[in-house]
């Protein structure tokens, strides 16, 4: 691959099976010691060059867009009103709900049916938190990203492509502006 097309790092670490990360707008390729990375580059290519353009677009997008300054109270709240009407729209039941700070991702479903929320959350518009509550109370239902995850969530969000991808805008300017001191 090209890196002026790009820009990447390579991490050797002691994993099983390499990986592409696009956690910021920096590529970076986790391989285990030994390693060829132009090898998974180059087998991964097409899918590094449209994840590369989807996060130019992201960060395209993201120039008109400030982030909320919601107390974490108020943060709260909003997320506890929207798991209690929701759980009872899609007939779920959420054993406990946390909150903390997460690297990778807005939330997540454990098999034992709880919820956490990313706490960077409460700097997200109201449509985009009460989105995520949803997508984590459809895990309750289904656990994967399957056919029926995502028929769930088109009954409800019929422009959920839009809302994933205002998400990952989202999560790049909250990391531009946590970069430079704030968040």
């Amino acid at each position: 691959m090209d890196q002026k097309q790009v820009d990447y790092k390579v991490s050797f670490r002691k994993v099983r099976y390499p990986r592409l990360e696009f956690r910021t707008k920096e590529l970076l390729v986790v391989l285990p010691p030994g390693y060829d990375p132009d090898f998974v580059l180059s087998k991964h290519k097409r899918w590094i060059l449209r994840k590369s353009q989807f996060i130019k677009e992201c960060l395209k997008d993201s120039a008109g867009k400030e982030i909320c300054n919601r107390a974490v109270g108020d943060f709260k709240s909003l997320v506890f009103s929207c798991i209690e009407r929701i759980s009872k729209e899609l007939g779920v039941e959420v054993n406990k709900v946390m909150f903390r700070k997460m690297r990778t991702k807005w939330a997540s479903c454990s098999s034992r049916k709880n919820l956490t929320f990313n706490t960077l959350m409460k700097h997200l518009p109201e449509k985009l938190i009460e989105y995520v509550v949803f997508h984590e109370a459809t895990h309750l239902i289904e656990r994967g990203h399957k056919e029926r995850f995502w028929n769930i969530i088109s009954k409800y969000f019929d422009n959920h492509d839009e809302l994933e991808k205002e998400l990952f805008t989202y999560w790049f300017l909250i990391q531009e502006v946590k970069s430079l001191g704030g968040a």
